[in-house]
């Protein structure tokens, strides 16, 4: 019999019932959602550490800078860095960073007199500073902000936990808001994980597929997707919540198994 290895990732969360009472497993089109707000995410990511790391070549101290927003046209992303102006109705852009022909590529343009932005980039900065106030971290530890087009000219931002050490991968304790088009209104705070856990692999070992198990939501968070786009090795994330299991594959795409009651009959994965 083959054997398969796995790391068990169990998310302890400390709510002891579903927000959501769902009897039935996601729908196909839920699932195709969720992936692809997490291949978005981890887009976002991508595009946010690689105009970093082009901006610092430019300037190390980031100056004028207090936080960046990212923006997609087409399959190019563009990065301003810079800040919210004292009256809240522009963003001052101190540097701005567009994708060139890789993903990993981006061409840096410094503005001594701050360019002034409205519309998506600017609200999407005031989105991220209204929710500041709301998000309370899992844990003392750095956090990325991504934030992302949303039904009706709505805005989500995600507030996720930063890897902080090579080869180590952190999932959970993170949160997704829902603000409006114009960045002033809360509309929405969905918690996706209350505790973080850490993916790694141990030097030598070979591992077949991640497993945690969830009980805010009977379905895989938009940060699952992510979390399994982003980890290396890329393997594949069993999702078990209070009522099914759906398993996460490589390429982001999700399928439902089987009810939780079902796999508990035939046992959990071993190590």
């Amino acid at each position: 019999m083959q054997r398969f290895f796995f790391i068990a990732l169990v998310v302890f969360l400390s709510c002891s019932i579903s927000l959501a009472q769902r009897t039935v497993p996601a729908s196909e089109k839920e699932l195709a959602e969720i992936t692809a707000r997490g291949k978005e995410l981890f887009s976002y990511d991508q595009a946010a550490w690689h105009s970093t790391d082009a901006v610092r070549e430019v300037d190390p101290e980031l100056t004028n800078v207090r936080g960046y927003v990212a923006g997609r046209s087409g399959d190019k992303w563009t990065v301003v860095y810079g800040r919210l102006n004292d009256a809240r109705n522009k963003y001052l852009v101190a540097f701005e960073a567009t994708q060139q022909s890789s993903p990993t590529e981006f061409k840096v343009t410094r503005f001594e007199k701050p360019k002034e932005l409205s519309g998506y980039f600017l609200n999407a900065a005031k989105a991220i500073e209204l929710t500041k106030a709301s998000f309370e971290p899992a844990e003392n530890r750095p956090y990325n902000v991504a934030v992302l087009p949303a039904e009706k000219g709505n805005i989500f931002v995600y507030y996720m936990p930063a890897q902080t050490r090579l080869g180590v991968f952190p999932l959970g304790g993170d949160v997704r808001f829902l603000v409006s088009s114009d960045g002033e209104k809360l509309l929405e705070t969905r918690q996706l994980h209350r505790s973080i856990i850490e993916f790694s692999v141990p030097e030598g070992a070979k591992v077949e597929t991640g497993f945690h198990t969830a009980v805010l939501d009977d379905v895989p968070e938009d940060t699952d997707v992510f979390h399994v786009l982003a980890r290396k090795p890329s393997v594949p994330e069993m999702v078990v919540t209070q009522k099914f299991v759906y398993v996460i594959a490589i390429d982001g795409s999700i399928k439902y198994l089987m009810t939780t009651e079902a796999f508990r009959k035939i046992g959990q994965p071993k190590q």
